[in-house]
């Protein structure tokens, strides 16, 4: 657990957690905790047991915001994207009017990232600190859209020029994590248009202007998701599709081979028939002239069903 002070975007660490609990003269406390500080965190601060119990519950957590007496409560999901599968972080928030606590299990990117952020805004307030922190969350979200679009359309690319059965595998695992995705992008937009619109003693009235234009990218963000899915169900289609494609490709030559040896099966038939008087069997050179007519027909035909672009 660190304790910074937090005045005009100038990070001081605290040694002792405890000088928090009285209002600094100008900024604002920052407590970056783990779930095992709670213990200690919880009857200093008064944190509501319900929300204390919501951060040490394993299960996971949807975003939400809750409102007590001295604090609010908020849930939001980090977000990482690894090409390979998508990977969602609780990061929960107390808010009050001098400190901000977050508490988070694993590394949360945006919170290191939001440092540079306070120091260049001269942050001094702790709703302005979570007002740049959710839209650094929100702007990841982005990122992550933009990079599964372009997954999207290499897979589409990859399928086009040469189906493989992984393709199929590849299709579903994605879509079934866009779909998951799904259901915390909705409460997660609910969350921040809360922040924007409700009327909040604890967030600037002024600032929550700058939220509301958060929850228009929170909107376009599972607008974007939506439009995912669809593509995710386009691509299926085209992995079908090639498939069967490919099948069809794969018998329509078959069908050119086997035409193109029935007469050549029908003349060896004849030939190969157990009488003695049969047309040109004792004819010299009788084999050669057979197989060269054969060779012959063989290649017209070849050349014909090219010309046609049956082969």
């Amino acid at each position: 657990m660190k304790t910074r002070l937090v005045q005009n975007g100038i990070f001081t660490l605290v040694d002792d957690v405890t000088a928090a609990l009285t209002p600094p003269s100008q900024g604002f406390y920052w407590i970056d905790a783990g779930i095992e500080d709670l213990e200690l965190l919880q009857p200093l601060f008064h944190l509501h047991d319900l929300a204390v119990e919501d951060c040490l519950s394993e299960e996971e957590q949807r975003p939400k915001i809750e409102f007590y007496d001295s604090h609010y409560f908020i849930v939001i999901n980090s977000i990482r994207f690894d090409d390979e599968e998508i990977f969602l972080r609780a990061l929960n928030l107390f808010l009050s009017k001098h400190v901000i606590i977050t508490v988070t299990r694993q590394k949360i990117n945006e919170l290191r990232a939001l440092k540079p952020f306070l120091w260049e805004e001269e942050v001094n307030s702790a709703d302005r600190f979570l007002y740049h922190l959710v839209d650094l969350v929100v702007d990841n979200y982005v990122a992550v859209g933009d990079r599964i679009e372009a997954k999207i359309e290499k897979l589409e690319e990859d399928i086009l020029m040469a189906t493989k059965k992984t393709h199929l595998n590849e299709i579903i695992g994605l879509r079934s994590e866009i779909l998951w995705l799904k259901k915390v992008l909705v409460p997660q937009r609910d969350v921040i248009g809360t922040l924007g619109k409700k009327e909040l003693r604890l967030i600037d009235h002024q600032l929550q202007k700058y939220f509301g234009d958060i929850y228009e990218n929170a909107v376009k963000i599972v607008d974007t998701f939506d439009t995912l899915r669809d593509l995710m169900g386009n691509l299926r289609e085209a992995y079908q599709s090639s498939l069967a494609n490919r099948a069809n490709d794969i018998m329509r030559v078959f069908t050119a081979l086997t035409t193109i040896f029935m007469p050549l099966t029908f003349i060896t038939g004849v030939f190969g028939m157990n009488f003695d008087n049969i047309l040109g069997l004792h004819v010299a050179h009788g084999d050669e002239i057979v197989l060269a007519f054969m060779g012959v027909l063989g290649i017209a035909m070849y050349v014909l069903f090219r010309k046609k672009e049956w082969l």
